[in-house]
């Protein structure tokens, strides 16, 4: 078991995906500034009650850890920040300490098997091709991967207009086909039947 540092947001961080934030409260900036001098991850967890700002957070019990890849001071002067999700895992624990940041102890979760995108999925792909680039600078840290089904549906996950609740869903089946399924049944794909 490890302990990690929590980011409870109003969003869901899949491996592989980026994370952009503006980091302003005292207990993020000094979390931000560890993570960065000693190149180790924070956990991103989904809120399920609570806020972002202020106040304790209950999270999802599932959520992906992601390291800093880029930083910058924004307009208004406050830290920007590019995280890359990097491991998923399930929150044992949660201590809050004096500054209010949340520290969790958590069990890293097997990595998703690299399996093949069914061919019925193919048209997903293709969406992806299209939307990626356009999307500059957004993926510019994450790897590309369009023959691997976990990837595939990860990226699907973080650009469809899903709730919250259902990407922490698509989060937590830890079964890229399973998930592919599920966004197949969301999503009417266009055939073209000339085929």
């Amino acid at each position: 078991m490890d302990t990690i540092p929590l980011f409870p947001l109003n969003a869901v961080l899949f491996p592989g995906g980026p994370l952009k934030l503006r980091i302003f409260e005292p207990r993020y900036v000094d979390m931000i500034g560890r993570c960065m001098r000693e190149g180790a991850p924070f956990g991103v967890a989904m809120i399920i009650e609570g806020s972002e700002a202020g106040g304790p957070a209950t999270t999802a019990t599932i959520g992906t850890s992601a390291r800093i890849v880029d930083f910058e001071k924004l307009p208004d002067g406050l830290l920007g920040i590019t995280a890359l999700g990097e491991r998923s895992f399930r929150v044992q624990k949660v201590t809050r300490q004096p500054d209010g940041l949340n520290v969790a102890d958590i069990e890293w979760l097997e990595a998703e098997p690299s399996v093949p995108v069914p061919s019925n999925c193919e048209p997903f792909v293709l969406l992806l091709q299209h939307a990626l680039p356009e999307l500059a600078p957004l993926y510019d840290f994450s790897p590309v991967s369009y023959d691997d089904a976990s990837w595939v549906g990860a990226r699907l996950v973080e650009l469809l207009p899903l709730s919250a609740a259902e990407k922490q869903l698509c989060l937590e089946m830890q079964d890229p086909l399973l998930r592919l399924d599920h966004l197949r049944s969301r999503v009417h794909i266009q055939r073209d039947e000339a085929n």
